[in-house]
């Protein structure tokens, strides 16, 4: 570590506070603009306090640790100086017994006794059967109580039981005398009395509560619960006083209970009392660990515990308590029989030792035995009855601490040895005393947090000397010393016994006290601490009592009264802060500089810059004087304040950068050791804040609502310290900084150097934010108290009201969830303001003033928008309320990113009501695209929303904001159609509802955000507003509608959309889509659609795009796919009745009504599977496939399925009419469905076969029927006759054909004549029929008369008609 800079008397030339000399000028703080909240900052500040809170927590070792050090039953380890700056005690002030007392001493023979009560702020004096109460706070205030007529020799003060007294009464005087014990009500109230110092002001209550007693009662002591214990003078017997509301049956009101001989016996206490030798002399309570302890005059203790009602379990009691000294400390002169008398019992605080040390008892040679409760039952050989009752266990001797055998008598203390300084260190002991003291008859004596007050006479008449003891923590913590000071035994200091104390670097360090010897007037009748305000408890790491570096600027001074017959004596501990400003003085007067150098080594660097910079920035705890109950700012004379800001800055050394190297790697890492100044500012932070930062906020109170976990008073204390500490670091902002010349020591290291102070200063900077915002904060929940922070909680949300309950100090500085519950409540105040019709102005002011990071300008801007509106409801004039709500909205949209959807939704509704269009509908766009800065939400809404995308919550945010301009849309479109009806206008909104309503449309629809007008769209479509919203075609309609995911109603409206916007290829090509689509439509609906679009291509203009190739193409695709579509319904429709088979074959039906097929699966997978004979014709038909091998086994078995076995021929004609005539109308001229040739085969070999039953011309005119043209039939039966294939080779069949050509012939020519007739008579082949009716006639048989007959009358109508 860098040595220390030189210390010289130059502090003294030092500039004043706030005037930075020039070498630091360069580094004067600039004004900064405010920044924004840097959490991450906060958050390591916090760190690095809670890293001192276990530091302060550790650095001094616990009581016990100190006295079982092994091998040290015993110790003697003690700083005696004879320099006045260094002793532990100083006297503050003596108060005189007030004069007017002595009037009362108006004889010579009077009784007169005194004692302290803290508890009332009193001191009691009895002059024969008088009692007075002297109040030493306010110095002359006497009470008296005269009501009594004998000697008082005893007065106490305990605590009431319950339900005996008023409530008014908060005490219980007890006044002994040596026949009476006579009991006083007290209550007391806290007045604030001259200088401005608080005091109690006390009223007697008289109770009529006194009993008569034979046995002078003394050493009375109270339990928590109101009972009272106490000894008998005379007997030394163990009594109780019992008292109760009113007497029972077998009980007085009051009396007295002897619990050394027995209920029985009490009644008679004069004839029974224990063996006078070991009479219990004093009784001393321990309301922590409910029990109580008792002294005899042989040296016994015993524990006590208060049971049942008038009984008490008898613990332990501990003799032989010499012995077991003298085996602790074998050879000590201190331990002697004649000298080895208990004078006194102290308890030690729960909370005082880790380990357990319980009690302290002194002897009158100041020898100090310490108890703690015993490892085992029988761990002791001089306990009797050692069993615990209630979790009071029995105490074992654990350690004996010597007196120390090198005190200085008062006298030789008067003056510091100056001359020392320069000859001696503080390591070094100090010069044996000429005239050493050796204690011999302490009479009394106090205890406290370690520290113990004695008196004993002087070796003057009229004076008393006090031995002081302390703990020495420069000798037994861990401060981080250079040079730790020695641990070894001064030589003039002898040992005693086994014990050695080890100097092992992990060596516990044994106990070490200062020790002082002081002098006063008068001879001491009572002792007594003052009593002090109790830090409340802190959930942060907490410092053990004894450690006083951590809570000297947190605390007021420990002190202690000595009452003697001169009057009050004020003792005070004196602080490492005073011996600080002592040595500082010394600087400054004397110009002598080794002091203060000592003082640097014995505390350490770091501790040493804390107090530095607490006395020069200033503290509420400085004076050692009263505590600080106002809470005022103590400061150092401005020419001190130099000296300590000097040796804070010179002490604080530098930061050192330090590297860590991974061996065998090329990789190192380094951190900063920061300097003693960045250590002491972080300590002397951390220790101003402790009682905070850890607790909660606010706790449960009265009728359900939480209230402030702080008391008013502390958090105006530490705030005042905090501010003080920031001032001081504003106004020399040098003092982290390194001077010019510091940085030519060695180049090379100059980069590390340099990492070192970029270290540092991050981190002050980061301590400094945290230390702004700290005084913020307290600001902030003082101004919460001021408006009931329970009520204001109560008004929050339930989450928020949760994360507040939950929520401790530091959670609301340095958290998320701080800034998150902060503005929750500042919105709660607001509200409660504009509530209150107040002007935001005036309480937004205050916020910002007082605690600008908890309501920034943000915040105000809203709470301005706020109360605009509020202002326009209020307002009546329709041009004023228009401009208030265009104010609102202008700062509600500034602010948008601010604002939480609640507040939103909020704000929207007020819109509404108000009928202000452009707020309800702007306002939310506005924030929908704050909430989304970077349009993420927007981009995963392009992205169509994939799954697990962090992007989905801006996408949801976005999407709620748009909600409620919908809701807005609706709102308004209510009050218009309430309007309509009633005639009248809507009670609160300026303009006509109509209008209102057509404006806030016309400002959905002129937004420029895609995704609003797709969600914009998807409420007019639900709503029925579809067809509206295609005569409007809005700029985004096209793309929303195309939009996936794809469905069929927003498909169905696109192709509406393309036909309304002259685009029919593009609505043709969207319902080809939406027919072939993969949804669940009905085959008529794809069929329907199929058609829709075929019409629609065909209505394309040829001009249109240049497209019409692509569009003919198109079109022919459509037409066949209709043409498909149009055969599976008829597949469809004949398999209907079959939907409902089981098995596969229902389904494949059900499957057929669902999507479209091709040809070939209608063919293979139903028509012929299922046997669909006309189907199977008509898929032929319909996809022209000519294929003689499929279609006539199709028409053979329809020929198969016509004819039945065993009925009549004509019949079968029937079917086979009823058969193939719908077919033929249907297919003919197909051949690939009707081949006609062999159609009419089937039908002419039917005609032979039963030629005898049917008529000639049976085959013609079924074919006729089909459809067939005349001149068609004649050709195929024509050839039939020339043909000479079987059947049509044998003269019969030839014959038949014959007779069925004449029967044909003989029809057409009849249709020909005929008017309207469908066969045009200028197409009738008159020629080639005579020519052919000539060939049949000569080839005709012989027997066929009638056909002869036909054919001649064609001749003649042939020739009498062409």
């Amino acid at each position: 570590m860098a040595a220390l800079p030189p210390f010289s008397t130059s502090y003294r030339q030092q500039p004043s506070i706030g005037a930075p000399s020039s070498v630091f000028r360069q580094n004067q703080i600039q004004a900064r603009p405010p920044s924004a909240l840097d959490l991450p900052g906060l958050q390591s500040a916090s760190r690095v306090l809670h890293d001192q809170f276990m530091k302060d927590a550790q650095i001094i070792p616990d009581i016990g640790d100190m006295l079982t050090t092994p091998g040290g039953q015993s110790s003697a380890l003690y700083s005696v100086f004879p320099d006045d700056y260094r002793a532990p005690f100083q006297k503050r002030r003596l108060v005189g017994i007030p004069e007017t007392l002595f009037q009362y001493y108006n004889t010579t023979n009077v009784t007169s006794h005194m004692g302290l009560i803290p508890e009332i702020e009193r001191v009691w004096i009895s002059i024969d059967h008088k009692l007075f109460l002297w109040d030493y706070i306010e110095g002359q205030d006497i009470s008296s109580f005269v009501d009594q007529p004998d000697v008082i020799t005893h007065v106490a003060v305990v605590k009431p039981r319950v339900g005996v007294f008023v409530d008014e009464i908060t005490s219980v005087m007890v006044i002994c005398t040596p026949v009476s014990v006579l009991l006083i009500g007290l209550s007391m109230s806290t007045v604030i009395g001259a200088n401005n110092r608080s005091r109690k002001e006390i009223k007697m209550y008289a109770t009529d509560m006194t009993v008569s007693t034979d046995i002078e009662m003394t050493s009375v002591v109270g339990m928590s619960d109101g009972r009272i214990f106490m000894c008998g003078s005379q007997d030394g017997c163990l009594y109780e006083l019992h008292y109760q509301q009113s007497e029972s049956w077998f009980s007085k009101r009051v009396h007295i209970v002897n619990h050394s001989v027995g209920s029985v016996q009490s009644l008679f206490p004069r004839f029974t009392s224990p063996k006078s030798e070991d009479r219990i002399v004093a009784v001393i309570s321990d309301l922590k660990r409910n029990c109580f302890y008792t002294l005899s005059a042989r040296n016994s203790i015993s524990i006590y515990q208060a049971s049942s009602e008038k009984a008490v379990h008898h613990v332990q009691t501990m003799s032989n308590l010499y012995k077991s000294a003298q085996e602790k400390a074998p050879g000590s002169p201190a331990l002697t029989p004649s000298n080895f008398q208990i004078v006194a019992l102290h308890v030690l605080d729960l909370g005082e030792s880790r380990t357990g040390v319980q009690l302290i008892a002194i002897t009158m040679n100041g020898v100090r035995l310490y108890f703690s409760p015993s490892t085992s039952a029988y761990g002791f050989s001089y306990a009797s009855t050692p069993s615990a009752a209630g979790g009071v266990r029995p105490l074992q001797l654990i350690h004996v601490r010597l007196p120390p055998p090198n005190l200085l008598h008062p006298d030789e203390q008067s003056s510091p040895h100056r001359s020392a300084y320069n000859s001696s260190t503080r390591n070094s002991p100090p010069q044996p005393p000429s005239r050493p003291f050796i204690v011999s008859g302490l009479e009394n004596s106090c205890y406290l947090d370690g520290l113990m007050v004695s008196t004993q006479p002087g070796d003057a008449d009229g004076t008393d000397f006090l031995l002081c003891t302390a703990p020495d923590l420069t000798r037994i913590g861990s401060l981080g010393q250079l040079n730790p000071p020695s641990q070894q035994q001064p030589s003039q200091q002898p040992m005693y016994g086994p014990s050695s104390y080890g100097t092992g670097a992990n060596q516990r360090p044994p106990l070490t006290e200062y020790a002082t010897l002081l002098a006063i007037p008068g001879r001491t009748w009572s002792m007594a601490t003052v009593p002090r305000e109790s830090t409340p408890a802190s959930v942060a790491p907490s410092p053990p009592v004894t450690n006083e570096l951590a809570t000297q600027f947190s605390e007021p001074s420990r002190q202690f009264m000595i009452l003697t017959n001169v009057g009050l004596t004020f003792l005070i501990k004196r602080r490492a802060l005073d011996y600080l400003k002592a040595v500082i003085e010394e600087v400054q007067t004397e110009g002598v500089v080794q002091p203060i150098i000592e003082f640097r080594d014995s505390f350490g660097r770091d501790q040493t810059c804390a107090m530095l910079l607490g006395l020069a920035s200033g503290n509420t705890f400085l004076d050692a004087g009263e505590s600080s109950t106002s809470g005022t700012l103590c400061t150092i004379s401005p020419d001190i304040a130099n000296v300590a800001k000097q040796a804070f800055y010179d002490f604080g050394e530098r930061p050192i950068w330090t590297e860590r190297v991974t061996y065998g790697t090329s990789d190192s890492s380094g951190s900063a050791i920061f300097s003693g100044r960045r250590e002491g500012f972080a300590m002397y932070f951390a220790r101003l804040v402790r009682p905070l930062w850890k607790d909660k906020l606010t706790k449960p109170g009265p009728s359900g609502l939480q209230q402030s976990n702080f008391e008013d008073n502390l958090l105006v204390t530490v705030q005042k310290n905090l501010f003080a500490l920031k001032e001081f670091l504003d106004q020399n902002p040098h003092l982290f900084h390194s001077a010019p010349g510091e940085h030519s020591v060695s180049r090379t290291s100059s980069g590390n150097e340099q990492e070192a102070w970029k270290a540092e200063q991050n981190s002050v900077s980061q301590l400094q934010a945290l230390l702004s915002r700290t005084i913020e904060a307290i600001s902030f929940i003082l101004l919460l108290n001021d408006y009931r922070l329970g009520e204001l909680i109560a008004q929050c949300d339930p989450d928020t009201q949760k994360l507040i309950i939950s929520m401790t100090f530091e959670d609301l500085i340095t958290s998320q969830n701080g800034v998150t519950a902060a503005r929750a409540l500042v919105n709660v105040v607001i509200d409660q303001q504009i509530g209150q019709q107040i002007s935001v102005d005036t309480i937004s002011e205050v916020l910002q003033q007082r605690c600008g990071s908890f309501c920034s300008t943000d915040d105000v801007m809203l709470y301005k928008a706020r109360e605009s509106v509020r202002k326009a409801m209020e307002s009546r004039n329709p041009s004023e309320r228009h401009n208030w709500l265009g104010e609102s909205l202008r700062l509600f949209t500034k602010g948008a990113r601010m604002l939480d959807f609640d507040k939103i939704r909020e704000v929207c509704g007020e819109y509404q009501q108000l009928g202000y269009a452009k707020g309800g509908v702007e306002l939310p766009l506005s924030c929908a695209q704050a909430l989304d800065p970077d349009n993420l939400g927007l981009e995963y809404w392009y992205a169509a929303c994939p799954s697990n995308d962090t992007r989905k919550e801006y996408c949801d945010k976005r999407l709620k904001c748009y909600d409620l301009v919908l809701h807005s849309l609706s709102v308004f479109e209510e009050q218009a159609s309430q309007s309509a009806s009633v005639k009248g206008p809507a009670s609160n909104t300026i303009d006509d509802p109509e209008a209102i309503r057509s404006h806030a449309y016309d400002l959905a629809f002129s937004s420029e955000d895609e995704m609003f007008h797709s969600t914009l769209y998807d409420w007019l479509i639900n709503r029925g507003l579809a067809d509206e919203l295609l005569a409007m075609r809005p700029p985004f309609l096209e793309a929303h509608l195309k939009r996936e995911p794809i469905t069929v109603p927003k498909y169905q409206l696109l192709w509406q959309f393309y036909v309304k916007d002259g685009q029919p290829l593009r609505a043709a090509e969207i319902l080809a889509v939406l027919a072939e689509s993969d949804t669940d439509l009905l085959l008529d609906k794809r069929l329907e659609y199929l058609t829709l679009a075929v019409a629609n291509a065909k209505s394309h203009p040829v001009t249109i795009g240049g497209r019409h190739e692509t569009a003919i193409s198109f079109l022919t695709n459509l037409e066949e796919k209709l043409d498909v579509a149009q055969v599976q319904l008829e597949v469809y429709n004949a398999l209907l009745p079959h939907m409902n088979d089981p098995g596969e074959a229902g389904e494949k039906i059900k499957y057929l009504s669902k999507t479209l097929l091709t040809m070939s699966e209608l063919y293979q997978v139903y028509a012929e599977p299922f046997d669909l004979p006309v189907m199977k014709l008509l898929i032929l038909h319909v996809s022209d496939h000519h294929d003689e091998h499929v279609v006539r086994p199709i028409w053979d078995r329809i020929f198969d399925d016509a004819i039945e076995k065993g009925v009549d021929a004509q019949t079968n004609a029937d079917h086979i009419i009823a058969s193939v005539v719908p077919l033929g109308k249907r297919f003919y001229p197909s051949e690939s469905a009707f081949p006609l040739k062999y159609i009419a085969s089937l039908l002419v070999k039917f005609a032979l076969k039963n030629r005898t039953q049917l008529p000639n011309g049976w085959t013609p005119r079924v074919l006729v029927q089909c459809g067939v043209p005349y001149a068609d039939v004649w050709d195929v039966l024509h050839e039939m006759y020339e043909s000479q294939i079987p059947p049509f080779n044998t003269q019969s069949g030839v014959q038949v054909v014959s007779g069925d050509i004449a029967i044909l012939l003989n029809d057409w020519l009849e249709e020909a004549k005929r008017p309207q007739s469908s066969v045009p008579r200028g197409e009738f082949p008159v020629g080639r029929i005579d020519l052919a009716v000539g060939q049949y006639l000569a080839e005709l048989g012989a027997n066929q008369a009638e056909t002869k007959a036909i054919y001649e009358g064609i001749k003649r109508q042939l020739r009498r008609n062409w």
